[in-house]
C-alpha cells in the first residue's frame, strides 16, 4: 500500500454555507503498516471503511458545489470518528477481525497514530468548516455520510437510511421527515446507531458549537455499485440543498447533550 495523507479536501465553493464530511471513506493503510497483520480481503470489509460512501459524498460535493473532506485511512488503523480518549479509537478486534498489529500497542505508537492521521483529519475538518463560516458570513450546515451494513450477527436491518444525532434537532427532524416521503424508503432515527457519542466528528465539531448537522447512514448494500450511488445521490441532493437553503440552520445554538 502506498504513503497516504490523513485526508482529502474538496474545494467546492465555501460561500454555499454547507458542508459534507466522510469519516470512513477509505480502507487505505499507509505502506510501513503493510496491511496490519489482516487478510487482503478484510479490507474489502465494512471493518475497514464505509462502503460506497466515498463515492457518494464525491458525487454530492460536485452536485451541491460544495466542501467536504474525506478521511483517507482505514479506521483499522485509527478511527477518525471517536474521541481521542474513546477506547474503541484503535480496534483490537472488530467483528470478528482480530488486528494483530493494533495489540499489543504501545502508549508510543497511539501518539504516533493520532498525530499522522486522526488529528491532522480534524484539523481540516475545522479549517473547512471555519472557510466555509467566513465565505458565507454565517456557520455552514454540516452533513457526515456514512453507511451501515444490512445485516448484523445475522439480523436484517429493515432501514434504507438512519440519521443519528445528540440533542439539536434543526436539521435532523426535516431530513428524517424528507427521506420518509420518498416513495419505499424506511429511515431510522437514531437507527442502527445512536448518534450521541464523546468526541465523535459531530460532537467535537459542531454539536459542542452549536453548528446544525447530521450525521446520515446509507445502507452499503443500496451504495455498493453506480447505479446505486447515482439513485441516492438523486434523493439526497434536493434533501440536502432544501435543508441547507433553511436560514434557521446556519446559526448557532446549543442544546443539551446526552453524552456524559
Amino acid at each position: 500500500m502506498p504513503n497516504i495523507n490523513a485526508y482529502e479536501r474538496i474545494k467546492g465553493k465555501y460561500d454555499t454555507g454547507l458542508v459534507l464530511l466522510a469519516d470512513h471513506a477509505m480502507a487505505t493503510v499507509p505502506g510501513e503498516y503493510g496491511d496490519l497483520g489482516l487478510d487482503r480481503s478484510v479490507f474489502r470489509r465494512h471493518v475497514a471503511y464505509d462502503i460506497g460512501v466515498e463515492a457518494l459524498t464525491r458525487t454530492l460535493a460536485r452536485r451541491l458545489a460544495c466542501p467536504a473532506v474525506l478521511s483517507t485511512f482505514s479506521r483499522l488503523l485509527i478511527d477518525p470518528n471517536r474521541g481521542e480518549d474513546d477506547p474503541t479509537l484503535i480496534m483490537k478486534i472488530s467483528d470478528g477481525a482480530i488486528i494483530p498489529a493494533n495489540h499489543p500497542l504501545s502508549a508510543e505508537e497511539r501518539e504516533r497514530r493520532l498525530d499522522a492521521f486522526h488529528r491532522p483529519y480534524h484539523d481540516a475538518v475545522d479549517e473547512t468548516i471555519a472557510q466555509a463560516e467566513a465565505a458565507a458570513g454565517r456557520p455552514p450546515l454540516v452533513i457526515s455520510v456514512h453507511s451501515f451494513t444490512p445485516f448484523w450477527k445475522d439480523i436484517a436491518r429493515p432501514w434504507h437510511a438512519g440519521v443519528l444525532w445528540d440533542g439539536d434537532p434543526r436539521a435532523v427532524r426535516p431530513l428524517i421527515d424528507m427521506l420518509a416521503a420518498i416513495d419505499g424508503v424506511v429511515v431510522g432515527d437514531n437507527e442502527p446507531y445512536d448518534g450521541a457519542l464523546k468526541g465523535d466528528t459531530m460532537n467535537r465539531h459542531c454539536m459542542t458549537k452549536g453548528i446544525a448537522h447530521a450525521l446520515l447512514e446509507v445502507r452499503q448494500d443500496l451504495i455498493a455499485d453506480d447505479a446505486g450511488i447515482a439513485l441516492w445521490a438523486d434523493r439526497l441532493e434536493p434533501v440536502i440543498a432544501a435543508l441547507n437553503a433553511d436560514a434557521a440552520l446556519h446559526e448557532r445554538r446549543h442544546y443539551p447533550s446526552r453524552v456524559r
